[in-house]
C-alpha cells in the first residue's frame, strides 16, 4: 500500500470510528479501533446476582472471558464432530449404548454400596 492510499484508508477508518485521532497517533492504534467496530456483537443474559458479582470485579474483561469460553466450547465440538464424522451409528444406537452404560453404572453403585 502506498502512502496516499494508506492516508485515505486512515481517514476512512477515522470516519467509521467517529473520532479524529490526529496525525501523531500510530496507524496501528486505529487498526485496533477498526477491528473492534468490525467484530460481530452477541448479547448474553445473566441474572441480577451474577451481574452484581461480575460488577464487583471491574478489572475483568467479561467480554473476553465469554469469548474464550465460547472459543473453547467450539473447539471441543469440532473435535467431537471430527471423531464422529465417520461413525455409522444412528442416534438410536447411541441412546441404547448410553442406556446400557448408565444401567451398568447404577448396578455397580448398588453392588458396592451394599
Amino acid at each position: 500500500m502506498n502512502r496516499l492510499s494508506g492516508n485515505i484508508l486512515y481517514r476512512a477508518l477515522e470516519d467509521r470510528a467517529g473520532v479524529r485521532l490526529g496525525s501523531g497517533m500510530p496507524k496501528d492504534t486505529l487498526f485496533c479501533v477498526y477491528t473492534y467496530f468490525c467484530m460481530p456483537t452477541i448479547t448474553v443474559n445473566v441474572d441480577n446476582d451474577l451481574k452484581d458479582r461480575m460488577d464487583s470485579h471491574p478489572e475483568i474483561n467479561w467480554s473476553e472471558v465469554t469469548r474464550q469460553a465460547i472459543q473453547e466450547k467450539i473447539e471441543t465440538l469440532e473435535v467431537m464432530d471430527e471423531l464422529t464424522s465417520a461413525s455409522e451409528l444412528t442416534e438410536s444406537d447411541v441412546a441404547d449404548i448410553a442406556d446400557r452404560i448408565n444401567e451398568r453404572g447404577r448396578e455397580r453403585v448398588e453392588t458396592h454400596s451394599e
